[in-house]
């Protein structure tokens, strides 16, 4: 038998006792795919071989293969590299190729062996592509895939797991406050500074497929090609309740109360405009997870907190926190029952924390005092440009 046959042998015999750690091929001799690494995996009841391709560009793209077609997909890929890696639970093996074109396979008797003895307790290599976490979301939804979230099969892809539990994380606030939307009829929500969009596709899909609500859901943004992209995803999607409109949210229309205001990492002031043009349209509910907090940076005037200030790293920390205090005293202001809670883990994005309003009551005196103390605290004689610039 030769060393690739054999290599293919000691491949599948690994797969099918659930003992590859990894699968890596390497130094391309036909192929255009540099490298090509492979894991075993449960996935909805069946053992896979999870392959990750690293394409030119910097990209990658992931294909899983089943029993049944492990040995067509491995043997087709084995010719095409000079560098096998094999790596099990059980011992690993090493396939090259030298200079001089020699082929070598390191390991593959000593593997072999301990395959054929009768005691083959080994350590078991399968890892669970099966969500541990309860998600809203199982990931097999069309609007993930159409998102770059996960692939056809429904598979998250790495550099997105974070957004995946982001997304999972933000419905699970949003069950968490669906009684406080009205029980039937159509639902209104609006997405400003809307991006490409992730809130909007998710909270429709919840609020349709899981929630059976019709929903009309309106996103606006200022750049023309994404809006431009958004309508045509919710057209192919079926999504028919979304509509996209490019213009600055400043100038959305006051006519209508919408029941939900969302908004996911509008980007430094343009979460206070958010949250004003929320609060002047009544909506009854808003979710907003802030991005970067800029503005304070040079305009912060509280000389008591100058112990803090004075050091730039520190600043930055202080600037976030005083401009998120900023917004939640501005609803509460408004008559708004707020909290200020962790979106989802910290490693996922720094940009983490969600504001939470749902309208309780008419605004008082007292709260509206206090917004203005904060605002002459920390803003001094710039608090009258901050109110102007939210306008």
């Amino acid at each position: 038998m030769n060393k690739q046959n054999k290599l293919l042998e000691l491949s599948e015999l690994a797969f099918r006792s659930g003992t590859v750690k990894k699968l890596i091929f390497s130094r391309p001799i036909s192929s255009e795919i540099k490298k090509i690494s492979g894991r075993t995996c449960s996935h909805r009841g069946k053992t896979i071989l999870a392959l990750e391709y690293s394409l030119p560009g910097d990209t990658v793209s992931h294909k899983n293969v089943d029993a049944e077609h492990f040995c067509e997909v491995i043997g087709e890929l084995i010719p095409q590299y000079s560098q096998v890696n094999l790596l099990t639970t059980a011992g690993d093996v090493e396939y090259k190729i030298s200079r001089s074109g020699q082929q070598v396979l390191l390991g593959a008797d000593k593997l072999e062996r301990r395959f054929s003895l009768a005691d083959r307790s080994f350590e078991t290599a399968i890892e669970s592509l099966d969500n541990v976490k309860s998600y809203i979301l199982r990931g097999d939804e069309p609007f993930l895939h159409a998102l770059g979230i996960t692939d056809r099969s429904g598979r998250v892809h790495d550099k997105r797991q974070g957004k995946f539990r982001q997304i999972n994380r933000f419905l699970e606030y949003l069950d968490g406050i669906y009684e406080e939307l009205p029980e039937d009829g159509e639902l209104i929500v609006y997405d400003l500074c809307c991006g490409k969009s992730y809130l909007s596709f998710a909270v429709y899909f919840f609020l349709t497929n899981m929630k059976g609500r019709t929903v009309r859901l309106l996103g606006i943004d200022l750049k023309r090609d994404v809006i431009a992209w958004c309508s045509q995803t919710a057209s192919a999607l079926g999504f028919n309740g979304m509509s996209f409109v490019c213009d600055d949210i400043r100038n959305t229309p006051l006519g209508e109360v919408p029941h939900m205001v969302v908004s996911l990492h509008a980007c430094d002031i343009a979460t206070d405009v958010v949250i004003d043009r929320a609060i002047e349209l009544g909506a009854g509910v808003i979710l907003s997870t802030p991005c970067c907090h800029i503005y304070l940076n040079d305009k912060l005037a509280a000389d008591k907190l100058a112990f803090v200030s004075r050091h730039p790293h520190l600043r930055n920390k202080l600037c976030e926190v005083l401009t998120d205090g900023i917004r939640v005293a501005r609803l509460e202001a408004a008559g708004y029952s707020v909290t200020a809670t962790e979106l989802t883990d910290p490693d996922n994005t720094p940009k983490n924390t969600l504001i939470r309003a749902i309208k309780a009551r008419e605004g008082n005196d007292g709260a509206r005092a206090e917004y203005e103390r904060i605002l002459e605290f920390v803003l001094g004689s710039d608090k009258e440009n901050y109110l102007k610039e939210l306008r």
